[in-house]
């Protein structure tokens, strides 16, 4: 999950300054290295969770000060390196752009569907809207026992109270941009 590496690797950088402390007081402190953690600020490392347990420990933070989307002005996200949050190789992948958050009401996700395959997605509660934009292919939409087509460049809105699937129907691959907002 690309956005959560990006997270901690902007966050731990931040704690560390806002200590005053460096990266050989850190690694110290922690005991992780201090090329981990180079390799962590630099967003180059997947940190596993004994690893942030080690560095939540030793600077004495929560493990969702490290993991919180930072409060900065430009969050960019890199198609190219977000790796599918939901995947079935051969059938369709899921990427997440922007996750749900409890001050953000909303996610931003893109689906790519093969030929042929579908993706159905469960109910996400009453006062749940979702947007889709299509950009490559057909998306036909099953809701309620009732399809929409959905072409190239075109848009949809839908409550999503109740269970719902996309469909590929066409013979290239479908890709589509969802957001899902919430009711406050």
């Amino acid at each position: 999950m690309d956005y959560l590496n990006k997270n901690i690797s902007i966050n731990l950088k931040a704690i560390r300054r806002e200590k005053g402390m460096s990266m050989d007081e850190v690694a110290e402190q922690t005991g992780v290295s201090k090329s981990m953690l180079g390799q962590i600020e630099r967003g180059e490392a997947n940190p596993t969770i004994g690893t942030l347990g080690k560095i939540v420990s030793g600077l004495r933070v929560d493990l969702s000060d490290l993991t919180r989307t930072p409060g900065i002005g430009v969050y960019e996200v890199n198609r190219q390196k977000l790796i599918p949050s939901k995947e079935v190789p051969g059938h369709y992948a899921v990427y997440t752009y922007f996750p749900y958050e409890k001050n953000r009401l909303f996610e931003i996700y893109e689906i790519e569907i093969e030929p042929g395959a579908c993706y159905v997605s469960g109910a996400h509660g009453q006062g749940t809207n979702e947007y889709i934009v299509v950009h490559v292919g057909e998306l036909t939409l099953e809701i309620d026992n009732s399809f929409y087509q959905i072409k190239k460049e075109d848009a949809i809105c839908f409550g999503t109270a109740m269970k719902h699937t996309y469909w590929n129907k066409g013979s290239e691959l479908l890709k589509f941009i969802t957001v899902f907002v919430f009711k406050q």
